[in-house]
């Protein structure tokens, strides 16, 4: 059988983001996410759990990552499972770590709070339009002239 591996966390940076360089000059972003979680104990009265998630983003994700999140910022981020071992050099002891390999990842939270400074989309008024947005008229199209469907480009 062929294995899989996919992990989807959503948390709070525990620290900011530190980026380092391999030997071969590969960039890579390590940060650890903060994941809470509510629950009602045996007691019946609510308790909260956090899990901290090791992550290590490559390349340009790794370097975006640096770049706009820092302590406290909220990010979501899914990528493989990998465990790492190595020898301590001051112990000599047999070391690991398990942690995620982050293939994507989405900003959440905002400006305000403390998402970080992560470049947002432009909000768009739809103050005239219905809660189905059916009514809405894109401005730079006129209305007089068919849309040709080749020129849509998904």
């Amino acid at each position: 059988m062929r294995g899989f591996s996919k992990a989807i966390v959503a948390g709070n940076l525990t620290r900011d983001p530190e980026m380092r360089a391999t030997p071969s000059g590969a960039q890579a972003c390590n940060f650890t996410i903060a994941v809470n979680r509510v629950f009602k104990g045996n007691d019946g009265n609510q308790q909260e759990q956090t899990s901290f998630i090791d992550c290590v983003a490559w390349g340009r994700s790794g370097e975006t990552i640096s770049q706009y999140v820092k302590k406290g910022s909220a990010l979501l981020v899914s990528g493989r499972i990998e465990q790492r071992s190595w020898e301590d050099k001051t112990s000599g002891q047999r070391r690991s770590r398990v942690e995620i390999i982050v293939e994507d990842f989405s900003f959440i939270g905002g400006e305000s709070g403390r998402g970080g400074g992560a470049p947002r989309a432009a909000k768009t008024d739809t103050s005239s339009t219905s809660d189905t947005g059916a009514d809405f008229v894109p401005d730079d199209v006129p209305a007089d002239e068919a849309i040709n469907l080749d020129d849509i480009p998904f």
